[in-house]
């Protein structure tokens, strides 16, 4: 068994755990960030992607809304490359109570949310696909915000420093030795070979499974699972973010997220973050209240699905939960010296994307105390690589680039303009798993979902010896696989159509499933869209909200 020796471990590479080994590389610690799979991969890659303003807790959770509006402007300044400056409207429709107004507007005021009413004329000016019979506008400073790319600037940060970032590396132990936790033991799970790790302290960012981490301490807490759902609509119909106004509840926010918009979310607690169904008439609530945002949403081609599970810290104070909606969206710090006589150890569970930076630096913080050291934190004031000019990031960017020279290098996936070149890069940088390079780069996260540039992708990855002819199949179906998870519940019109096309271009053409390396995805694994039999391409008829039938958890964005 090989060893690592570190000042700080970090358990946990979604956006808590990439904040606080920026902060700690920053600070000056040698730091080592670890997950089970790749970054970004669990609650940070699967949510809708929204900047908050705290526009949307102002009245039920006032705590969660100072905090995120403190930190949207912080995020702002320090990730603009990643930030999208949107602006967000909160839209009164003909279903929603107009008494809730009054207590909007005191609740922004409160929690130092810049708010304008603006006229019902001119929010449709502005977004003329909105309702029409909208009563009441408000603006705020609500963004979108690339999670994927946050992430990996912040780890992209962590390395310039002098840190590292184990992927693909599961926890399983934690070296105790008396009262103190000195590290942990991980496994790689694409190699099979384990790792000690010796740290002077470990810190638990695992979000949603930030309990089962603390377990293997011994130390119970509880970390409630709040699952979530989203379906992409393959284009955007609104450029701003349009809230309902009304407390938060199942799709009732519209985020036009790059080259899509996204309807979100649902809230129902779920026993375990990695088991949970996507169920048919969640979706089809989910495009009636779009229907009641932006009439004629239901007649828009539906994307995909994914879901993501929530965060929520349950105190002991706090007792039984029926509602995760009525657990705080702020963020909470378990001093396990302080509360358990556990030293070397802390959890930092719950909180937000948007507070992700705040929550680093307060666990960091807890760190240099308990390792008697002073060091500050400069998270706030330093931008992260590629937004030390502070330029939002702009939609037509890759187009302006490529009018530029249209002529130039090659385009492998058209939907999202991503290059020969940017792919073999990534590739030659992370290697040639397919699903994480289109988290590198937004590869097959168009309309075609990879339909058309995938396996374009995965000759890239064999014809530049990144991967043998073997290993690039499997990634190649592999991918395929988890695109189908998110596209098979929304097989009816123009999807339906689509899957037909990948259909034949996957198994009538390329025959993925007996190509060698099928094996090596896994016995069980789901089959690609190109299945080889009629029920890959059955018609799914439009959800009834009478039907119950579960599909698989969706993958993520």
């Amino acid at each position: 068994m090989s060893s690592l020796t570190t000042e700080i471990l970090v358990i946990g590479g979604g956006s808590t755990g990439a904040g606080i080994a920026r902060d700690a590389a920053l600070r000056g610690f040698k730091t080592l960030l670890l997950d089970r799979a790749d970054l970004a991969t669990g609650t940070t890659g699967r949510y809708h992607g929204l900047l908050h303003s705290g526009g949307r807790y102002v009245v039920k959770d006032p705590i969660s809304a100072k905090e995120c509006i403190d930190e949207n402007y912080v995020l702002r300044r320090i990730a603009a490359d990643c930030v999208e400056d949107t602006g967000g409207l909160f839209v009164e429709t003909e279903h929603d109570d107009p008494n809730y107004a009054a207590e909007f507007v005191a609740g922004c005021q409160r929690a130092g949310i810049p708010i304008q009413e603006i006229a019902p004329g001119e929010a449709l000016r502005r977004e003329p696909r909105l309702n029409p019979r909208i009563a009441r506008v408000f603006w705020v400073p609500d963004a979108t915000i690339d999670s994927w790319k946050t992430v990996w600037a912040n780890a992209r940060d962590v390395q310039i420093h002098g840190g590292s970032i184990l992927s693909h590396h599961k926890i399983t132990g934690l070296i105790r030795e008396g009262d103190a936790i000195r590290g942990a033991v991980a496994l790689n799970v694409r190699t099979g070979e384990s790792i000690t790790i010796h740290a002077d302290y470990t810190i638990n960012a695992s979000g949603a499974w930030a309990g089962q981490i603390a377990g293997l301490a011994g130390l119970p807490v509880t970390v409630l699972s709040g699952k979530g759902i989203m379906i992409a609509m393959n284009h955007r119909l609104t450029q701003m973010v349009v809230n309902r106004l009304k407390r938060p509840a199942d799709g009732d926010i519209l985020v036009p997220i790059r080259t899509v918009c996204v309807i979100g979310t649902t809230d129902v607690r779920v026993a375990d973050p990695d088991d949970w169904p996507i169920e048919e008439h969640e979706i089809q609530y989910m495009l009636d209240e779009g229907e009641k945002l932006v009439p004629g949403f239901r007649q828009a081609r539906a994307l995909r699905v994914w879901g993501g599970v929530r965060p929520l810290y349950q105190p002991p104070s706090l007792g039984a939960v029926s509602d995760t909606r009525d657990v705080s969206r702020t963020y909470t710090l378990l001093d396990h010296t302080d509360a358990d006589g556990l030293s070397g150890f802390l959890t930092m569970t719950g909180g937000k994307f948007t507070t992700y930076r705040q929550m680093a630096e307060v666990a960091v913080d807890a760190a240099c105390r308990h390792l008697g050291v002073e060091r500050a934190g400069t998270t706030a004031t330093t931008a992260l690589p590629d937004s030390e000019e502070g330029r939002f990031y702009w939609l037509g960017a890759r187009l302006e680039k490529r009018e530029q020279d249209p002529h130039g290098d090659q385009l492998i996936c058209e939907c999202e303009m991503v290059t020969r070149q940017r792919i073999v890069e990534a590739m030659r940088l992370r290697g040639g798993d397919l699903d994480d390079i289109r988290r590198t780069v937004r590869l097959g996260m168009g309309p075609c979902q990879g339909g058309f540039c995938i396996y374009r992708a995965a000759g890239l990855g064999h014809a530049h010896a990144i991967a043998a002819a073997p290993a690039t199949n499997a990634h190649l179906q592999r991918f395929v696989t988890e695109r189908w998870k998110g596209v098979q519940p929304l097989l009816w019109g123009d999807q339906l159509r689509q899957a037909v096309l990948d259909d034949q271009i996957f198994q009538g053409l390329l025959d993925i499933e007996h190509l060698p390396g099928w094996d090596s995805v896994g016995s069980g694994a789901p089959r690609s869209a190109g299945r080889g039999d009629k029920a890959a391409v059955r018609p799914a008829k439009q959800p009834s909200g009478s039907r119950k039938r579960k599909t698989q958890t969706g993958g993520d964005a």
